[in-house]
C-alpha cells in the first residue's frame, strides 16, 4: 500500500516521558518529508499548546482539540465547538461537587478557579505553564474543548447530565470534553476530505484512550509499544516503546522509510 499521508499523537507518541522528541523521531519525520509522504499532528492538545512541536519538526498541518479544530497549512478547515448550553450545565454541575475545569477556545485557555493544585500538576506533567483564572472565559465565544477535575470514581455523576458533550481521561484526575460524537476520527476525516484522500491513504500513531477511533479509522494504525493495552487492539499493529525507536521501527516496518 502506498500510503500519503502519516499523522502523529504527541504525547506518549513524539513526546517520551520527559516531554522531549527523541532524535531517532526527528530523523524518522525528516525522512518522510524527503519521501514526499505530508505529516501531520493528530492530538487532544490545542493550537498554542502544539505549536512548539509543530516548529521543532516543521509540520503546518494538524488535528488539535481531539478533532475539533483542524488546520492545513495555516488554514482553518474544520472547526467544531461546544455548545454554550452544554458549558452552562457542566459548569454548574462541577460548581456543584468542587470540581475544577479549564476551558480552551482556539488562541487561549483559563481555568475557572484560581491555582488549583490538580489544574497546576496536570499542566506541569505536560510541561506547560497553569493557565490563569478567569470565570466567565468560556461564555460568548467558541470553546474547542474543557478538561473536568475529577476522580474515576466520579465520572459517572456526569454521565448524561450534560447533553452533547463525550468524555475521554487523560490524567488520573483530568478528562477532556468535547462536543458529543467528537474524536481525532473526525478531525482526520475532515482533512483527508479537504487534502483529496481517503482513510486507506492514512497511517496514525497513536498510545492513548483517544487514539483509538483515529487507529481505527485510518488504513495503517499502528499503536505505540508504550500503549495502554485497550488501545493496541484498535492498531493494525505494535511498534516499538517511544524510547526504543518506536516512530521510527513503525514506519520502517510498513516500507515508508529505510
Amino acid at each position: 500500500m502506498s500510503y500519503k499521508i502519516v499523522f502523529f499523537d504527541i504525547d506518549g507518541t513524539l513526546l517520551n516521558k520527559e516531554n522531549r522528541i527523541p532524535a531517532d523521531t526527528k530523523e524518522a519525520v525528516r525522512r518522510l518529508k524527503e519521501q514526499g509522504i505530508q505529516v501531520a499532528i493528530a492530538t487532544g492538545r490545542s493550537p498554542y499548546h502544539l505549536a512548539s512541536i509543530a516548529s521543532e519538526l516543521e509540520i503546518d498541518t494538524y488535528v488539535s482539540f481531539n478533532g475539533s479544530y483542524v488546520v492545513c497549512k495555516g488554514e482553518v478547515v474544520y472547526a467544531n465547538s461546544l455548545r454554550q448550553e452544554s458549558l452552562s450545565r457542566l459548569e454548574k454541575i462541577a460548581k456543584e461537587h468542587g470540581h475544577p475545569l479549564v476551558y480552551l477556545s482556539e488562541s487561549e485557555c483559563y481555568a475557572n478557579s484560581e491555582q488549583h493544585p490538580q489544574v497546576i500538576e496536570s499542566f506541569h506533567y505536560l510541561s506547560l505553564d497553569p493557565p490563569d483564572c478567569q470565570t466567565d472565559f468560556w461564555q460568548g465565544q467558541s470553546i474547542y474543548q474543557a478538561f473536568l477535575y475529577c476522580q474515576e470514581h466520579e465520572e459517572s455523576r456526569y454521565a448524561g447530565m450534560v447533553p452533547d458533550v463525550s468524555f475521554i481521561r487523560w490524567y488520573p484526575f483530568a478528562l477532556d470534553v468535547l462536543p458529543a460524537g467528537g474524536s481525532k476520527a473526525k478531525g482526520i476525516e475532515a482533512l483527508l476530505s479537504h487534502l483529496g484522500l481517503s482513510a486507506a491513504d492514512a497511517v496514525a500513531f497513536g498510545d492513548g484512550l483517544n487514539d483509538r477511533e483515529m487507529l481505527n479509522f485510518v488504513g495503517m494504525g499502528i499503536a505505540m509499544g508504550n500503549a495502554r493495552e485497550e488501545v493496541k487492539s484498535f492498531a493494525d499493529m505494535t511498534t516499538r516503546h517511544v524510547n526504543n525507536g518506536g516512530i521510527s521501527y513503525g514506519l520502517q516496518k510498513i516500507g515508508l522509510i529505510r
